[in-house]
């Protein structure tokens, strides 16, 4: 660190930052800056001088040489679809946005190998695409497919729909460019499936949210299409009944079953209230609902048999109560459109107190149970709409305010109901943050609910990659 950079009057040291990658990619206009300061919520408004947008590693690497030279904080900006604050810069406005929108290439597809190449900045949509061009599925699958980031899902450890089958975004890496708060840049691009020399830095990277780097590049893992495909909507009586035919279908279809969600009644009632074009496929009104999707590597008819198998098995037995199964491509789309629209749907609602969190999935029926009862005792007309990816133990615990509450004081009791809720979630286990990440919605608790030896070493990480402290300051860890 040079006397000279740590001297710089703060006017120097944006045109410094400024030079790097141009003025034509940099934006310094307060409302060129304004979208990039809140997160989709409204929970969080930071504020900042200046919006980088570098078009190559070394842009990065050169950005954040200059950081850790003048001690100046940068936050990484990925899609901006982050749920917990990790992409908002502070108040105070002393952060830099360091904004991967122009790195948005796919370097390269490896069909042989089943891996793709991509920039950090790619858009997950574009890598499916990509994928899919060479007859290959690159399997994560979220709602803001359509602008997330590559860099984004890597730093969060994105999860989706499909984590059951094909696990998180840690599962689907092989390997990373990284560049360091020092400027240094990390080849990892490695394509390996067996690399068993040494730590795993790959894996510190991933779900670290931007705090010890930056990642510009990743090795993806790519899997065959399925050749067929089945989707059906279940009427449930219960989350015990759900499980039990998760488990049926479990034992059944083993690999090919790719996707179990539960959805409460409640949520079906928003999302065809609130979603244009979405309808309940069921004439007849259930309790809970659940979304079975499976994907089989011959054929079409092998998916539709195995499902029609399954539930006829389920029926029998008295699991399922009554089930639409898709007779097209698109019913199938229909069906997951509904099921990924129940979050959006609550927002007509009015406020809406949200839980990402994860129990072990034979604890489902007791969590929601536990959680129902102390919501309830805290806010007897809470509106609980508990929904998610039940074959995988994550459950978006969502609660809307009651009706004519007033939406101000409801979102002002968001601590006290996570509180109660978190208890739950600690009693069996499980995990206050399942896929959304920690970003600041969730820093102070975690630190609270971790063994005081975790957090201690997640610090001792943080301050070896980053001395200077300049990275994302203030999210996952204080």
């Amino acid at each position: 660190m040079t006397s000279m950079n740590v001297t710089m009057s703060l006017a120097d040291r944006l045109r410094a930052f400024v030079d790097i990658v141009g003025e034509a990619n940099a934006l310094t206009a307060t409302a060129d800056i304004k979208p990039y300061l809140t997160e989709n919520r409204g929970l969080y408004h930071g504020a900042s001088p200046l919006v980088l947008k570098p078009g190559s590693t070394q842009e990065v690497s050169a950005i954040l040489k200059l950081a850790s030279e003048t001690g100046t904080s940068i936050v990484p900006v990925s899609g901006r679809t982050g749920l917990v604050g990790g992409q908002v810069p502070r108040e105070d406005g002393q952060d830099v946005l360091l904004s991967l929108e122009r790195m948005n290439r796919i370097r390269e597809v490896d069909p042989v190998a089943d891996v793709i190449v991509a920039d950090g900045g790619a858009i997950l949509a574009d890598v499916q695409k990509a994928a899919e061009a060479h007859d290959r599925l690159f399997p994560l699958s979220l709602g803001s497919e359509g602008s997330c980031r590559i860099g984004g899902n890597l730093a969060t450890n994105a999860g989706g729909t499909a984590v059951l089958a094909y696990g998180n975004m840690r599962q689907l890496c092989l390997g990373l460019e990284v560049v360091l708060p020092t400027g240094e840049i990390w080849d990892g691009l490695r394509r390996l499936k067996k690399d068993n020399s040494g730590y795993d830095l790959r894996d510190l990277f991933i779900g670290a949210e931007g705090t010890l780097g930056v990642i510009t590049g990743a090795v993806l893992k790519m899997v065959p299409r399925p050749r067929g495909r089945q989707v059906a909507y279940v009427g449930l009586a219960s989350p015990e009944a759900a499980l039990k035919l998760f488990e049926k279908a479990s034992q059944r279809c083993g690999s090919a079953l790719t996707g179990f969600e539960l959805m409460p009644r409640i949520g079906i009632e928003f999302t065809t209230k609130h979603i244009a074009g979405v309808r309940d496929p069921l004439t007849s009104v259930h309790p809970w609902y659940a979304l079975v999707d499976i994907s089989t590597s011959d054929s079409a008819e092998s998916a539709d048999t195995m499902m029609h198998e399954l539930l006829a098995e389920a029926h029998e037995i008295g699991l399922v109560s009554d089930a639409a199964i898709a007779s097209s491509l698109a019913q199938q789309k229909a069906f997951w459109h509904l099921r990924e629209s129940m979050s959006e749907a609550q927002r007509p609602e009015g406020g809406s107190i949200k839980h990402d969190v994860s129990v072990p999935v034979s604890s489902i029926p007791a969590f929601l149970a536990e959680a129902d009862a102390a919501v309830h005792a805290l806010m007897p007309d809470a509106r609980i709409c508990a929904f998610g990816h039940l074959g995988d133990g994550n459950i978006h615990y969502n609660i809307s305010q009651p009706v004519g509450a007033d939406k101000a004081a409801f979102i002002a009791r968001w601590r006290e109901v996570n509180a109660v809720v978190h208890a739950v979630v600690h009693k069996h286990t499980g995990s206050i943050s399942a896929e959304h990440g920690v970003g600041q919605l969730k820093r102070d608790e975690l630190a609270a609910s971790r063994p005081a030896i975790e957090t201690e070493l997640m610090r001792r990480i943080k301050q070896a990659f980053d001395p200077a402290g300049i990275m994302n300051p203030g999210k996952v860890i204080g």
